[in-house]
């Protein structure tokens, strides 16, 4: 049974690790959202290339939520949670957290789920494998 005042946690599979650098900073000195995008197609093409048991594009980005601002240094933590495969694509929900400098609390940064679908060497569409 989970406890009321329990902190949140990341739901999925760790995917991805890495440190939040200067060079990835926008103009207000918060790292730039597009470098966290990034992150999250790594970290969500790592899960997607599995499944597939190969090669995979990313398609389609949808329901992004940019929850609160990541600072230089942070080691940023991406999770993937597969949510549906059908017979070529696969739908992937993607959270990025990270632990707050002051508190050592996690907190989740953003979430999207990123769709990929299974291409063969030529680059076309193939089915994806349903066997484990």
């Amino acid at each position: 049974m989970t406890e009321i005042n329990q902190p949140p946690e990341p739901r999925g599979e760790l995917t991805l690790q890495t440190i939040a650098m200067p060079k990835d900073t926008n103009s207000s000195g918060d790292i730039f959202g597009g470098w966290l995008l990034s992150q999250m197609d790594l970290g969500s093409s790592i899960l997607a290339q599995r499944v597939a048991k190969g090669r995979v594009a990313t398609v389609a980005i949808s329901e992004m939520s940019f929850l609160r601002p990541v600072p230089v240094g942070a080691i940023v933590s991406c999770y993937c949670e597969l949510m549906q495969v059908g017979s070529s694509s696969m739908t992937i929900n993607v959270e990025v957290w990270i632990n707050i400098e002051s508190t050592n609390e996690p907190a989740k940064v953003t979430e999207g789920q990123f769709v990929f679908v299974a291409i063969d060497e030529r680059g076309k569409t193939r089915t994806v494998s349903k066997d484990k």
